[in-house]
């Protein structure tokens, strides 16, 4: 398969990178920007012209979608800003979609646990639970994956969170460095997820394509659908920093419990958005790490690169 993979250069873009390597497949990696030291071929994917023509030219079977705005905060206050995720978390998803559709093609989008968060609960999440957005993020992502559907292409949306990884910024590697410098912090306790290893998503979604490929046409069709991926297991935001601290062998930092309301952001978070992952480990073989183990590796894998 000729496989895209938008947002490149980001957390998931950077491990579907180290993944390819051992793929038969031929990946095209697109980005806005340039990574130093990765081949990366610029794609707006908000510009339909442009995706429709990369998609003929590189005879794509598949489309990885990484890209995001995933500035959270910046979202709700900045007018611009909110416009910029309603471009790229809304209609440049309906774009890829779209394109897929006219080729008989397949869309692998990543979406977010941020879909949800209005009501109340303390279960895991199905893929099938409404979504209740609360912020403007979680609006155009789940308006995103509306788009997807309503194209009628070949689709499998993938909800995820708390993603972490060598690359960029994120909790992790934030927790890594105030733990090492500082001699107390506080981290909340009250909002329960699971945090997620970008690579082992994206050794997830390179499983999934090999079950895509093993299916006939017919028969590929009854994959379609929304699925949801996250480590396995339950943690706080304090839970992952103090682990994150053990990992790493910070232990002189004084890590303190603190509710949500002590550092108040313009969005409010989902306080509990555990994924249900059932549907996605059976249809596809999954074998879904436990986050721990996975922090584990990945710190490993930060410190041995600082060597």
């Amino acid at each position: 398969m000729n496989i895209l993979v938008t947002g490149a250069n980001g957390q998931l873009g950077n491990e579907m990178r180290l993944v390819a390597r051992h793929s038969a497949d031929k990946y095209i990696f697109t980005d806005i920007s340039q990574a130093e030291g990765q081949e990366t071929v610029y794609l707006d994917i908000t510009d339909p012209e442009a995706v429709h023509r990369m998609v003929r030219e590189y005879k794509i079977d598949a489309i990885v979608n990484c890209a995001a705005w995933t500035n959270v905060d910046a979202c709700e206050t900045d007018v611009t800003l909110a416009a910029l995720a309603a471009r790229l978390n809304a209609d440049a998803p309906g774009i890829l979609a779209a394109t897929m559709k006219e080729t008989g093609g397949w869309l692998v989008h990543i979406s977010t646990d941020y879909v949800f968060g209005t009501e109340p609960y303390n279960t895991p999440c199905a893929p099938d639970r409404t979504g209740t957005p609360t912020g403007v993020y979680g609006r155009t992502k789940l308006q995103g994956e509306q788009n997807i559907i309503a194209a009628g292409c070949r689709y499998i949306i993938i909800r995820t969170a708390w993603l972490y990884s060598e690359f960029g910024k994120n909790f992790c590697k934030t927790m890594l460095s105030l733990t090492a410098t500082r001699p107390a912090i506080k981290v909340v306790f009250d909002q329960c997820g699971t945090p997620t290893y970008a690579l082992d998503l994206a050794q997830a979604i390179f499983q999934i394509m090999e079950v895509v490929k093993s299916h006939d046409s017919g028969s590929a069709d009854t994959l379609t659908g929304i699925y949801h991926y996250s480590n396995e297991g339950v943690a706080s935001w304090y839970d992952f920093a103090q682990m994150t601290a053990h990992i790493a062998g910070h232990t002189r930092c004084d890590i303190q419990p603190c509710y949500s309301s002590e550092y108040p952001s313009p969005v409010h978070r989902p306080a509990y958005s555990v994924l249900d992952k059932k549907s996605i480990r059976e249809t596809f073989s999954l074998s879904i790490p436990y986050w721990v183990d996975s922090l584990q590796k990945c710190i490993t894998n930060i410190q041995d690169s600082k060597l």
